[in-house]
């Protein structure tokens, strides 16, 4: 039988030795169990449990970081805590939603404006690349549900609602968010899609929620699907948090972080954290794109823009979406740390 080399890559030992053998091919490659492939056995990690490997980049959600403790795959993981308990429900009642997400009173909450606006052609809004406003479900207690649906997710995780990014004291200033400091520069967003971003703001201040329901899997947890026919280019979400500098966070272990601003001088990289402070998008997962299963998968792209000088993540629907479909991006950039895209 052939023996594997244990190579215990998020501790970055050094491989045993290898074990001597009458074969030439008695030595099975460690590959990585979602994608196939045993390369960038850097970020290979192996289950403490049952020596199964996967990349930090095809874990959903990913590790941003190799762990410095022992690590369960999936599926240890869901087996030694009997399957992730169902989490309790928000309550389905208005005025606590409407407390929880800051809806403002006296905003009609539970109507969808009657004023038609004017919609391009896909066609036409593809060709010049112009994002699209989400579009509310009409029927408002589907909205509470949706609503109910994200709640509990954030109560769950113990994390605060947040529909910007926050800047806490100890962590990286606003000031620090330049994207003048981008190496390469960064995609400047348009007036028409910052009026898009605007209205879509606007509209979750009223309670017309995007049409997503937070579902929870016992074995991934929590994670989004549509809840209605979700055109291409309409802008999901934004994605928010407490903003940090990367250096600050070389050795966190968090698995949602998003880069922020790539620096030309690393020291003033930024990179999103929601564990404490987010909305839906903590709960979207990212996926590797490098399998063919992960490309047909693929139905949204995280995209950074300039937005009158400052650093803003929002993820935008790449093709029409089905209502039931989860909702994945795609976190495979030029580093595997964290996932940075632009709109091209």
């Amino acid at each position: 039988m052939a023996t594997r080399i244990l190579l215990r890559h998020r501790t970055r030992a050094e491989p045993e030795p290898e074990p001597e053998s009458d074969s030439d091919d008695s030595i099975d490659s460690i590959e990585c169990e979602a994608c196939g492939s045993g390369e960038a056995d850097a970020e290979l990690l192996l289950c403490d449990k049952c020596d199964a490997g996967y990349h930090t980049f095809c874990l959903r959600p990913i590790l941003p970081r190799v762990p410095s403790g022992s690590w369960f795959c999936p599926s240890c993981s869901s087996t030694s805590s009997s399957c992730k308990k169902i989490p309790k429900k928000f309550p389905l009642v208005q005025t606590k939603i409407v407390d929880f997400f800051k809806i403002k009173r006296g905003s009609g909450f539970g109507q969808i404006e009657s004023k038609k606006r004017k919609r391009k052609s896909v066609l036409t809004s593809k060709k010049k690349k112009k994002l699209l406003p989400f579009n509310p479900s009409e029927d408002p207690r589907r909205r509470l549900e949706q609503m109910a649906s994200l709640a509990t997710a954030l109560t769950t995780t113990g994390t605060v609602f947040s529909n910007e990014l926050t800047y806490v004291a100890g962590m990286a200033p606003k000031s620090a968010n330049r994207a003048a400091l981008e190496k390469g520069g960064m995609q400047v967003m348009s007036r028409e899609d910052k009026e898009t971003l605007i209205q879509c703001k606007m509209m979750m201040e009223r309670g017309e929620w995007p049409p997503l329901l937070v579902v929870f899997d016992p074995v991934e947890g929590f994670t989004v699907e549509a809840d209605r026919h979700i055109r291409d280019l309409t802008i999901i979400t934004e994605y928010v948090g407490d903003v940090d500098y990367l250096r600050n966070r070389e050795t966190d272990d968090g698995d949602s972080m998003m880069t922020l601003l790539s620096a030309r001088d690393k020291s003033k990289s930024l990179v999103i954290c929601p564990d404490k402070r987010s909305n839906i998008a903590r709960f979207i997962n990212g996926i590797n794109n490098h399998t063919q299963d992960g490309k047909k998968k693929q139905n949204l792209k995280c995209v950074r823009f300039d937005v009158d000088g400052e650093c803003r993540v929002l993820l935008v629907a790449i093709r029409d979406i089905l209502k039931g479909e989860w909702l994945y991006y795609d976190y495979n950039g030029s580093e595997h740390e964290y996932p940075t895209h632009h709109f091209v």
